[in-house]
């Protein structure tokens, strides 16, 4: 029986380049039915989005879903909180974290798992300043370089 793979929803790029990512970890999401059918469509904005340690709860917080297009007036509201899932040991070492000085929790991407559930890669992140910002995109075009002239010199 050949396995289903995963089918991502929406990518947080900003982040990559705003934070240094230390650790992922995959955790699930409560929604309602209608939140689900939207997502079904792609309509889900991770940009601004982050998440909070709240009573031994994780909450994500300003993640956008628009709301259903077949939906009627029981559709919730696009921008409310929503609680994540994780084992209690894995928010326990979150909060931890989370205390140390500059270490904020991001969302990376969200996707359908193989079993049709959506989930969330949660990673804990470190903020880049100015000048490691500076040394990605100066290794990145350097990268870009060499690739260019590998391309080139195969060609002929």
């Amino acid at each position: 029986m050949p396995q289903r793979e995963e089918k991502t929803i929406a990518k947080n790029r900003r982040a990559f380049h705003d934070y240094e990512v230390l650790r992922t970890y995959e955790a699930g999401i409560v929604l309602t039915g209608t939140e689900v059918c939207s997502l079904r469509e792609n309509n889900c904005q991770l940009t601004d989005c982050f998440a909070l340690v709240r009573k031994g709860e994780v909450w994500l917080m300003n993640l956008h879903i628009a709301p259903y297009s077949h939906g009627n007036i029981a559709n919730p509201d696009p921008d409310r909180n929503r609680k994540l899932l994780l084992h209690k040991n894995e928010i326990r070492t979150l909060e931890q974290q989370v205390k140390e000085k500059g270490l904020a929790l991001v969302p990376l991407r969200m996707y359908f798992a193989a079993n049709n559930l959506v989930k969330l890669e949660l990673a804990v992140c470190r903020g880049k300043k100015l000048y490691d910002k500076r040394a990605d995109l100066a290794k990145k075009e350097s990268q870009r370089e060499i690739e260019r002239t590998l391309k080139n010199a195969t060609r002929y």
